[in-house]
């Protein structure tokens, strides 16, 4: 018997859009109608996703998602990363499309993740499919790991910098975590000047 299959099906405004932006990543147009309705079905890196059109959808109104549980999250990312940079320059982490790096997620377990948001608004969220053992980690760890979710799985970028610039000024400097802490706040602040709110 075969097993049941699920497929994201996800909106957009313009499947040609879609289309360009994930040639770019890997992935070929496996089937594309425009009548009756839009629809195309990008297919790359083990996985399909199906698009359809949507008169008048709007990324920043965007709430669909879908998860993709893959082996190794660093790989595709990096697969992904080489393509957006190819496309567009450099990496996009504001606006639309834009993606997170691979980080491990204290709200699924510890399990490293990473999101691909769309033209369309989408976020197809990428998660490895075991967890690492973590140890326990230092007060600004903590906070680090909160600020993750609240960036990267929520969409907070405000709230999240604002907690790591709290931290980090708690924090002494030997802290094992202040490294990573500035990185991804400095990530942050790319995100906010991105998206013209400098808070």
């Amino acid at each position: 018997m075969t097993p049941p299959r699920v497929i994201a099906m996800l909106p957009c405004a313009d499947i040609d859009e879609i289309t360009a932006f994930f040639d770019a990543l890997g992935f070929a147009v496996t089937y594309r109608q425009v009548r009756p309705n839009p629809y195309v079905v990008v297919d790359g890196h083990g996985f399909e996703l199906h698009y359809y059109g949507m008169e008048g959808h709007l990324p920043e109104s965007s709430h669909s998602t879908c998860g993709v549980i893959v082996e190794d999250t660093g790989q595709i990312f990096e697969a992904f990363a080489a393509g957006l940079r190819a496309k567009y320059g450099k990496l996009p982490v504001a606006g639309f499309p834009r993606i997170t790096r691979p980080r491990p997620r204290k709200n699924v377990g510890g399990v490293t993740g990473f999101s691909l948001i769309d033209p369309a608004g989408n976020w197809i969220r990428f998660f490895r499919d075991r967890a690492e053992p973590a140890a326990p980690g230092s007060p600004l760890h903590e906070s680090l790991l909160n600020a993750v979710v609240l960036a990267d799985s929520k969409g907070d970028v405000p709230q999240a910098a604002k907690i790591l610039r709290g931290a980090i000024a708690r924090a002494e400097d030997g802290d094992d975590a202040m490294a990573e802490a500035r990185d991804f706040l400095g990530e942050l602040e790319e995100r906010l000047a991105g998206e013209g709110d400098a808070t």
